[in-house]
């Protein structure tokens, strides 16, 4: 059994009908309008159907900070980017561009003390 992302409802409808998924998540921009009845679906056949606006990410270094930005965004989620290192080290124009570049793929930049829960880890 597995958690499993889909991309559309499309997808989603498709993986609700395959064997051996335990739940899952809904990971696209009008998500929240399917997940009533894709939960119902979902419901029927023992899947659990969720839909989140965004993801909490813990960040361990600059680099991984760096690195992270420059992938493609694999997610429609917003990404709260934690970072567990201090940000006072980074040069003023470096958090700025930083900032900036996560503003346009619709993330943010937070300190590391804010962290409650934890979705994912950029390591390094």
């Amino acid at each position: 059994m597995s958690i499993v992302r889909a991309g559309s409802k499309a997808e989603a409808l498709r993986l609700l009908a395959s064997e051996g998924v335990l739940a899952l998540e809904l990971d696209y921009e009008t998500g929240w309008q399917d997940a009533v009845e894709l939960g119902r679906l979902g419901e029927k056949r023992g899947i659990k159907v969720q839909y989140r606006g965004q993801e909490s990410i813990a960040v361990r270094s600059r680099e991984a900070l760096i690195e992270g930005l420059a992938k493609p965004k694999a997610t429609f989620r917003q990404r709260n980017l934690y970072c567990q290192f201090d940000l006072g080290t980074l040069a003023d124009h470096e958090l700025l561009d930083l900032e900036a570049k996560a503003t346009r793929l619709g993330d943010y930049i937070l300190a590391g003390h804010l962290l409650r829960e934890v979705d994912g880890v950029w390591p390094q």
